[in-house]
C-alpha cells in the first residue's frame, strides 16, 4: 500500500526547481515595486498583491474552483479555515484584503517581509485579552480595509476544521462608517491532485501542521502535479443576527465545516463540461440542473438531448 501511495504522489525535482526559480524571480522583481507603493501609499499597493498571488498559483500549478459569491462590501471580515502556507496564495488570489497573522511571522525571513508588504495585521495570541488582540484589527477595518482572519489560531491537518477561538470575533461589534460590519465565512479544501481525489493518506502532503519542518515539506509539495483547490464563499452575516459573539463564531464554524465536508466528499463539482479543462481559476455558483441545459454543457449532453428529440419526433 505504501508503494502505491508513493507512486501516486511522486514529486519531480525538475518541476520543483523550475517552479522555485519562477517564484523567486517574480518575488524579487515585485518586492521593490510593492515596497515603493506602500511607502507612497498608492492605491496600486492594494491591487498588486492579488495579481501576485494569482501568478504564484499559476506557477505552483494550482487550479482554484470557487463556489458562491464574494462579498463586495468594504470592509468585510472574511472568516476562513487554515491548513497550509498555500492558503495565503489562494485566499490572496481571490480576496483584496490583509491577513491576520501571529506576531512570530513578522520575524520570518522573506515571508515576514512579504506579509508586511501586504499590510498584514500581526497579533500576539499569547495575550488573553480580546480587546488588546482586536485593537489593531479594528483600526484597519475602520479605515475600510477588508481583513482575512483564521480563527482556528493555527493550521490543521486538512481533514477537519479545528474549533474556533471566539476572542477575535469581538471586532464584529464595530460599525465602520456607521454600518454593521459584514462577516463572510469561507471554506477551503485541497480536493484533487492531477484530477484524482485527495484522500486522507495524501492530505499531509499539502497540510502543514504540528512540528513538520517547513523547508522539507515545501520542497516535496512544490514538485507535485496540478493541484485543485475548492473554495466556497458562504452567505455574509452581521453580529446583529446573533445573540452573542460566541453564537456568531459557532455559526461561522458550522458553515465552514459544512462547506469543507461537502468538498471532501466530492459533492461540490464543477459545471458540466468544465471538469476536463485546465483553468487556473474558475469562479461560479453552485451547479444546478439548468446548467446542464446551458451552452456550457458537455458535448455529449448536447448530442444526447438532440438524439432524444429526434426519436420523439418519430
Amino acid at each position: 500500500m505504501a508503494a502505491s501511495i508513493t507512486t501516486t504522489a511522486s514529486s519531480s525535482l525538475v518541476t520543483s526547481c523550475f517552479r522555485v526559480v519562477l517564484y523567486a524571480l517574480l518575488t524579487l522583481v515585485l518586492i521593490p515595486i510593492q515596497a515603493a507603493s506602500v511607502l507612497l501609499r498608492l492605491p496600486f499597493s492594494k491591487r498588486l498583491p492579488i495579481w501576485y498571488h494569482r501568478m504564484c498559483c499559476r506557477i505552483l500549478g494550482i487550479r482554484i474552483e470557487v463556489f458562491g459569491h464574494r462579498s463586495r462590501t468594504r470592509p468585510t471580515l472574511f472568516i476562513a479555515n487554515h491548513a497550509s502556507y498555500l492558503d495565503i496564495a489562494i485566499y490572496g488570489a481571490l480576496i483584496q484584503g490583509s491577513f491576520v497573522a501571529k506576531a512570530e511571522v513578522a520575524k520570518w525571513p522573506i515571508f515576514g517581509l512579504l506579509a508586511k508588504l501586504q499590510n498584514s495585521v500581526f497579533v500576539d495570541r499569547r495575550v488573553r485579552t480580546s480587546r488588546l488582540q482586536a485593537k489593531s484589527i479594528v483600526s484597519r477595518l475602520e479605515r475600510g480595509d477588508s481583513i482575512i482572519l483564521f480563527p482556528e489560531g493555527t493550521s490543521g491537518d486538512g481533514n477537519r476544521v479545528l474549533p474556533f477561538k471566539s476572542a477575535l470575533f469581538a471586532v464584529a461589534n464595530i460599525k465602520p462608517q456607521g454600518l454593521p460590519l459584514v462577516l463572510q465565512p469561507v471554506s477551503l479544501t485541497y480536493s484533487r491532485l492531477d484530477g484524482i481525489p485527495i484522500g486522507r493518506h495524501l492530505r499531509p502532503l499539502f497540510a502543514w501542521y504540528g512540528d513538520v519542518d517547513m523547508f522539507s515539506h515545501a520542497s516535496r509539495l512544490i514538485g507535485l502535479g496540478r493541484l485543485t483547490v475548492t473554495v466556497s464563499f458562504h452567505e455574509p452575516v452581521t453580529i446583529g443576527e446573533f445573540a452573542s459573539r460566541k453564537e456568531l463564531a459557532t455559526h461561522c464554524f458550522n458553515r465552514i465545516s459544512y462547506g469543507h465536508a461537502e468538498a471532501l466528499a466530492g459533492r461540490l463539482q464543477p459545471l458540466a463540461g468544465r471538469a476536463g479543462r485546465w483553468d487556473w481559476i474558475s469562479w461560479r455558483p453552485r451547479p444546478r440542473l439548468r446548467d446542464l441545459r446551458s451552452r456550457r454543457r458537455a458535448p455529449g449532453i448536447k448530442v444526447a438531448i438532440e438524439e432524444h428529440r429526434r426519436l420523439d419526433s418519430r
